[in-house]
Order: structure tokens, then sequence, then C-alpha cells
């Protein structure tokens, strides 16, 4: 069985994304690793050429700015990413720039791989996720954050990225998924509120055309981390690659955990969850098999 990984990125150093980090993080689990590198503005390229591993292979890019409606153009970056992984690899393991695996998880992601390699009716593994806000001790526990995600796909080329590059579908339906037991660390909002509102400044030429909400974006110095539903802290371990940014951090938030922001249906959605640990209602843009 081989497993191939890929990524894109692009302007990594200015928006300050763990990209070094994702890349490492799933290594020891691919035998082969694809990162599509965007021309950028800054040591982009650099950067991921510096990374000292003989299974990483760069492709050059350029991004389309034309292709902006609903961030579309992660998509497109994507599948050009995945269109590089040739047909000896039977599985392809996506992983963002702002996400990172825990080492705890390689053997529970090699065992599921293995096991369903051969069973065609598993399109892709589904990964839970924990999302990070503002410093690394606080994890979204709303509906807000989606928490699963196909990251593993098999290596279909009928299988394409959808919409803004969150999840996978083939030829516009769903993908059949298994549920393994491993975790994706999402650490895109994590960052002092002034780098925060900067990433937002320059990813927002990738998500809309209108020209008012740009300018909206342009008014602002820094990000507000006080505007969220509910949060709680987070208690576990950061992956052993990420543990060096975690001890640079150079900016404190203190958040209020006990405050919760919902409407009386959300309140009530969120206390079953917590006591069943089932999310009722919920899109899912896949298909658990």
């Amino acid at each position: 069985m081989k497993i191939a990984g890929f990524t894109i990125i692009r302007n990594a150093v200015m928006n300050d994304y763990p990209i070094v980090e994702a890349i490492a993080s799933i290594l020891p689990v691919v035998d082969l690793m694809i990162v599509a590198v965007g021309e950028s503005e800054d040591d982009t390229l650099q950067l991921i050429e510096n990374i000292p591993s003989e299974k990483i292979r760069i492709v050059k890019t350029v991004w389309d700015p034309k292709a902006k409606k609903g961030g579309e153009i992660l998509a497109i970056e994507t599948n050009n990413a995945f269109s590089h992984i040739s047909e000896e690899y039977d599985w392809a393991f996506y992983i963002q720039g702002d996400e990172v695996v825990h080492e705890q998880y390689h053997a529970a992601i090699r065992k599921a791989a293995e096991r369903y390699k051969d069973d065609k009716r598993v399109e892709g593994l589904l990964f839970n996720y924990l999302h990070f806000y503002g410093t690394y001790d606080y994890v979204g526990d709303s509906r807000k954050w989606y928490h699963k995600e196909v990251r593993i796909i098999r290596n279909d080329k009928s299988i394409q990225s959808y919409k803004d590059a969150q999840g996978f579908r083939r030829n516009g339906e769903k993908l059949n998924v298994k549920q393994i037991d491993a975790f994706v660390y999402h650490y895109g909002w994590v960052k002092n509120p002034h780098q925060m509102m900067a990433k937002k400044r320059n990813l927002m030429q990738y998500w809309s055309e209108q020209e008012d909400v740009a300018a909206k974006f342009q008014e602002q110095d820094f990000f507000d981390f006080s505007d969220f539903d509910s949060l709680e802290r987070f208690t576990g371990t950061h992956p052993t690659v990420m543990l060096p940014r975690v001890a640079s951090r150079n900016w404190q938030i203190d958040l209020d955990v006990s405050r919760k922001r919902f409407n009386f249906k959300g309140r009530v959605l969120y206390w079953i969850e917590k006591k069943t640990g089932k999310r009722f209602f919920d899109f899912r843009n896949y298909r658990a098999i």
C-alpha cells in the first residue's frame, strides 16, 4: 500500500501559515508529498525547498486572479496538486496549510488505509477536527465549526476538490467514507489580533469580487476574538512539530469560556451534543458508511 500526500500554499510567510509543520506532520505517513507552491510575494518557495525530506516534490503554479467566487481558486489548485499523483499510489492524503496531524494518530491512519485499500466501496477516510481559536489554549466547540471532514481520498481522478476545497466530491456526489480514529488540528484562527486581520485582508481577494467587502476589512486594524458563540479550554497536547510555535507565542488573549451565545435552538442542540456526543441536523459533506 502506498499513500501520497498533497497540499497547496501561497504567501505562507506573509500570512504566517504553519505549512512546514503541516507537511512535516504527515511525512511519516506518506510515501510522496506533492506541494503545489503558488507564485508568492514572499519567500514561500524557499521555505518549502528548505524542508529536509526526499519525499517532497514541488510543483510551481500561478493562481488565477479571476477565480475569486467562493474561494474556487483553492479547489482549482487542490485539483492541480492531486493531478500530479501517479497511479502507483492507492490513497491521497490532503492537508491544508493551517492543518496539522498529531503523531499519536499516525499508526491509526496507516492501519485504516491498509484495512480499506481493497474495499472499493470506501472512497475516502473521515477525520475528526479540533479548531483552535485565538491562542493554542482554546478550541471552538459549537456547531459553527465543522467537526469532521474527509482528508484521505482514493487515488481516483474522478474525485475532485469541492467548492473552496473543504472537502471532495465524485462527479458532484458526496463520497462514501469510513470514520477513522484520528484528528486534524486546525490552527487557522490562531494569530495575534493584528496578524489575524492582516490575513483576513490578504485572503479576501480569493473569496469575493465585491470591493465593499474588501474595503470593510481594510478599515479594521485588529481582529476581535471576543466575538464567538462558544469555546472550551484545550487540555490535550499539541503535535510535536507545533511545539516551537506554541512556545514562541508572543501575545495573550483571555477569553471567557463560560460565556455562551446561542439562540434557543442553538442552546438545545449544543446541550444535546454535549450529553450524547452526537451532532444532529448537521450538514455533512460526505456519506458515512
